[in-house]
């Protein structure tokens, strides 16, 4: 919560309990930006809410809040009641200005609040299968998940970023057989890949590596030494490229689980053995099924089948167990629209072992769909195959990518549109963006004004008034964007702050050596809204260019 706000609302509030002798919450006082400027800079509907409580007519709740109030300690110029009970605040212009002093201050730390109180939260995000190239479900994933951490750190949260490495089951099994059969055609022997094999180009090219690196000594050595060999260097050179794709695209992890450890470690066992020891299971037809539907799954779930191997879910399970036992308060999940109907069995698994129900909450990545002139484009120009993040990124730049792939819901379908990303136009919300700030370094650039600032008294115009609160809104956003795990609304700031930029820009002259104290002013502002569009882009993975 922002300074201003904040007094405005203690100043309500100690109104009303000493009006009603009625207690209610800072948090429960919501204050607004009027969308008409005349009606004020601020208005709360507070007086409408507390009718049924307090049993009163909610303009004379109002008329009495407005009595009270305590205008010098919340800074308030002027404050008038409107329509039903609508209570209108005009601010003084010192406490609108005073922002400037503080974002100045904060620099790179502007925008920073402790809202998420140092909860701890598990975010888990790609997780790639290590079998191929990262392609566009996985780029909306990687630049949602990534901002989205970037927004609970920024908002106080204790966040660990997480990449879950699926390197055990049948899907590396043929991984090797891929990599063996291609490791063999760098020496022209024939060899066919398996059935389900995966017959990508970075198989290829992991296969000529391989053989640069080990020349031909595993030609004629078909021992499971062997294969178990081509399997780790398989998943290691996979991984290895995967990471470089993900740091070329600006996205990091703290930890990457193996399921492949879990397995070693007896994790997978132990997590069927403690859903047993519950009550949580039964057999039937030689198999072990969990008791899903006592927790809300439509059916209950095979754990261990007939033949005495586990299903998928068992490891899914005794890796969440491990992230519950690490600590954390919350677990997000970001999965791909085919695993919408995996939710509930999670869940369930994770209420069955004694989890609290909102433990775990997953946001379901929905379909992108690349087009260019209003056609899809499906495959990728270069290899034939789908277009892969690295190519994406190649063809239209890294902040394009990572701007469009948040500035819609999570749970919307998203066409991402070649032809926009590669505007250099204000029709492309990047450009804008960027331009925005651009066209701010060059101006102060050009400054040749070094007088000092005392005070921001002379910020009295309309547009620098709407600018100077668009600024202070920012903290907020920043929080609420957090708490709803909802990065496009640092787009829609984004884009706004831009048009109260350049909203202020035409309509006032920054640089008047004739004026030189409102120069030094407007400069500070400038400088501020530098700071707030630079922090606003970061928290989305997109550069504040300084040159255009």
């Amino acid at each position: 919560m922002n300074q201003i706000e904040l007094y405005l609302k203690q100043g309500i509030q100690e109104a009303i309990s000493k009006s009603f002798a009625c207690e209610v919450l800072i948090d429960e006082i919501i204050i607004e930006i009027p969308k008409d400027t005349s009606h004020g800079d601020y208005a709360t509907n507070v007086a409408m809410r507390l009718t049924k409580q307090l049993k009163k007519n909610p303009r004379d709740i109002a008329m009495a809040i407005v009595e009270a109030i305590d205008k010098e300690k919340a800074n308030i110029q002027t404050c008038e009641i409107a329509g039903p009970g609508f209570i209108n605040f005009k601010m003084k212009s010192a406490s609108l200005a005073n922002i400037l002093t503080y974002v100045l201050e904060a620099q790179d730390r502007y925008g920073y609040n402790d809202s998420g109180k140092g909860i701890k939260i598990n975010v888990e995000y790609v997780s790639a299968n290590p079998t191929g190239d990262l392609h566009l479900g996985h780029a909306r994933g990687a630049a949602w998940g990534d901002s989205v951490t970037r927004l609970l750190h920024a908002s106080g949260y204790e966040v660990c970023r997480e990449f879950y490495v699926n390197d055990a089951g049948n899907q590396i099994t043929n991984l090797a057989h891929s990599l063996i059969a291609r490791y063999h055609q760098v020496f022209n022997i024939e060899k066919a890949l398996p059935e389900d094999g995966y017959h990508g180009k970075d198989v290829i090219n992991i296969a000529y590596e391989m053989a640069e690196l080990y020349g031909d000594r595993y030609v004629n050595d078909a021992s499971e030494e062997t294969f178990q060999f081509f399997k780790k260097e398989g998943i290691r050179l996979e991984l290895e490229k995967l990471k470089r794709d993900l740091d070329y695209f600006r996205v990091a992890f703290d930890i990457w689980s193996s399921e492949q450890d879990l397995h070693d470690q007896g994790k997978v066992e132990d997590a069927l053995n403690r859903l047993r020891d519950l009550g949580q299971t039964y057999e039937k037809e030689g198999a072990i099924w969990f008791k899903s539907t006592e927790y809300g799954d439509d059916k209950d779930r095979v754990l261990k089948k007939s033949d005495g191997s586990y299903t998928y879910f068992v490891p899914d399970i005794a890796y969440h167990i491990t992230k519950f036992e690490r600590g954390y308060e919350k677990l997000i999940n970001l999965w791909g629209a085919d695993h919408h109907g995996y939710i509930p069995r999670m869940k369930a698994a994770l209420q069955a072992l004694g989890q609290p129900k909102d433990l775990l909450e997953v946001d379901i990545i929905q379909m992108v769909r690349l087009v260019e002139d209003g056609k899809e484009v499906k495959m990728s120009k270069r290899t034939g195959n789908a277009v892969t993040i690295r190519e994406l990124c190649d063809e239209v730049g890294v902040d394009a990518v990572r701007y469009f792939f948040v500035q819609r819901a999570l749970d919307t379908h998203l066409d991402f549109d070649l032809s926009l990303a590669r505007k250099q136009s204000n029709d492309n919300p990047v450009y804008y963006a960027q331009y925005a700030h651009a066209r701010i370094c060059s101006i102060l650039r050009q400054n040749t004004i070094q007088k000092e600032v005392e005070t921001y008294d002379l910020l009295t115009h309309e547009k620098e008034i709407s600018l100077l609160k668009y600024i202070n809104e920012f903290s907020n956003v920043v929080a609420d964007a957090a708490r709803t795990r909802a990065p496009h609304k640092i787009c829609h700031y984004i884009q706004k702050l831009a048009q109260h930029f350049h909203s202020f820009y035409n309509a006032c002259k920054v640089i008047d050596q004739e004026q030189e104290d409102l120069s030094a002013q407007r400069i500070a502002l400038l400088k501020a809204t530098k700071i707030t569009l630079k922090n606003a882009l970061y928290l989305i993975g997109v550069h504040a260019v300084e040159k255009m």
